[in-house]
């Protein structure tokens, strides 16, 4: 089934009204934020859900009002993006702040997640910062630690995820400062960057409401902004390294995206699938300079931690997300992958060879459909990052946000139906202050 086909389909099951849809995802939000806020262990966790319960409530509130309230006289706040305005604000902004506030007290490093106020992955990067300045590699040698290596003691992810806390490394030491280079900041503002300059790619199309719905106040990018980030901030640079494979810069997505890459390795299946884009649209040439830029780029950032240490980069990079490690990666979120996988050796074996034959069957799918443009290679690359998450045995639940972010943004993309970037965006005209659109169009 073709992209066009699906979302033909989508919009007929949306055609019971989109005001009653956004009433039950706002209602399902709350549910989720009100059983989140009452058992979870996560200190962070908690406080955001609080904060949710709130900012889906009012949201819901909002979505009702608009539904009975028909005869009111038009206004903004009419607009169904009131609704999307107030999580934001209440349900992402003020947990952030509040919990980057709390950190300055302490929290980090302690055994207990009833004292976090921020996950793990905020302070194993920062940390991975401070040991790039000081050592030449993000990696901590574990042989020189002094105890026993725990889990928090490895640093899962590229050289270049290093990069983001290095303004904590150089600027923090003070309370201000520390609170100003918080690394979650610094991963929603590139987040924030990246969506803008993949608008300004696009030609500045129409952005739905739902787009909005799935990629920005869903549960899964709300809780990871106010507690963690990174996930974010990478699929956000997917996102927009798919507009420049979409607008005919296959070197310029090869670069971004290997510098992407380098960062997190969950985002190697989205460089197949662009790379499927740029030979569809461009031919073997062009596919061939693509893929020499990615590989190049990719090799050249990991090269200076291979060179400083190899044994450690293999240990942190490669063995520990693999569960190869001396200590098991703490990534067990309850999914099929990994309920398969912890049923003994043989369903370790057993999910690998599931992961194995689904990435198959999704290479077989780019093969005989090959992407044709933005819209196209986002739902591959959705359902090619959905099913690596939910088949992988060392996984967590949270990686789905890159599936929710790249459906959102597929109705933005499929608003642009011309290939060049001086060539206007067609869009479709706004029936309404509740039709779910917003024009971006100004200057």
């Amino acid at each position: 089934m073709g992209t066009q086909a699906i979302i033909d389909r989508a919009r007929r099951v949306l055609a019971i009204g989109p005001l009653r849809v956004d009433a039950v995802l706002y209602l399902v939000c709350t549910g989720y934020a009100l059983v989140l806020a009452l058992t979870d262990r996560h200190f962070g966790f908690r406080v955001w859900a609080a904060f949710a319960v709130a900012a889906y409530g009012l949201a819901l509130a909002h979505t009702c009002w608009l539904t009975f309230s028909r005869g009111v006289r038009p206004g903004w706040w009419r607009s169904r993006w009131v609704s999307v305005a107030v999580v934001g604000v209440v349900g992402m902004l003020a947990p952030l702040i509040t919990l980057v506030v709390r950190r300055l007290s302490g929290g980090d490093w302690t055994a207990s997640p009833g004292a976090w106020n921020a996950q793990p992955e905020v302070w194993v990067i920062e940390r991975s910062a401070r040991l790039l300045l000081e050592s030449g590699t993000p990696y901590a040698d574990l042989a020189t630690l002094g105890h026993p290596p725990g889990s928090y003691d490895y640093t899962p992810y590229g050289p270049v995820m290093a990069l983001f806390g290095l303004p904590r490394a150089l600027l923090g030491g003070t309370p201000v400062g520390d609170a100003l280079t918080d690394v979650r900041l610094v991963f929603a503002l590139v987040a924030l960057l990246s969506v803008v300059a993949t608008l300004r790619l696009l030609g500045k199309p129409a952005v739905p409401v739902r787009a909005a719905q799935l990629a920005v106040a869903f549960p899964l990018t709300a809780l990871t902004f106010a507690t963690a980030g990174p996930d974010l901030a990478i699929a956000a640079l997917l996102v927009l390294a798919c507009a420049l494979a979409a607008i005919d810069r296959p070197g310029q997505s090869a670069i971004l995206l290997g510098l992407v890459t380098a960062a997190k390795l969950i985002v190697l299946p989205a460089a197949v699938v662009l790379a499927f884009l740029v030979a569809t649209r461009l031919g073997g040439r062009a596919l061939a300079r693509f893929a020499l830029l990615f590989t190049a780029v990719f090799a050249a950032v990991q090269l200076p931690a291979l060179l400083v240490a190899p044994h450690t980069f293999f240990e942190h990079v490669i063995r520990f997300p693999a569960g190869l490690a001396a200590v098991s990666s703490p990534a067990a979120s309850p999914l099929p992958g990994h309920l398969i996988a912890s049923t003994g050796a043989a369903g370790k074996v057993a999910a690998y060879v599931l992961l194995a034959a689904a990435a198959l069957a999704i290479l077989l799918w780019l093969v005989r459909k090959p992407p044709h443009s933005g819209a196209d290679a986002l739902l591959r690359i959705a359902v090619g990052l959905g099913t690596f998450t939910m088949l992988t045995p060392a996984t967590r639940f949270g990686y789905l946000v890159y599936c929710t972010i790249t459906l959102g943004a597929l109705l933005v993309f499929r608003h642009r139906a011309t290939p060049h970037p001086a060539t206007p965006s067609v869009v479709e005209p706004d029936p309404g202050a509740t039709s779910g659109r917003v024009g971006l169009t100004s200057s």
